[in-house]
């Protein structure tokens, strides 16, 4: 149970780290700043997201 119960947590994570990449793309914010998000989100996936929710460019992206 415990098992499966990680995977749906890593599979929610990985799937918010995806809109919130697909997010900072379709920003207006420069292209520079924009890498460095992306890398932040990459590199970090929970603190990025979290840093990137409070802080980061938005986009227009839906689901």
């Amino acid at each position: 149970m415990g098992s499966t119960f990680s995977g749906l947590l890593g599979l929610v994570i990985l799937v918010l780290d995806i809109w919130a990449i697909l997010s900072v793309i379709k920003s207006n914010a420069e292209t520079g700043i924009k890498v460095l998000w992306i890398l932040l989100i990459v590199l970090l996936p929970i603190l990025g997201l979290i840093i990137w929710a409070l802080m980061g460019p938005r986009g227009t992206v839906k689901f």
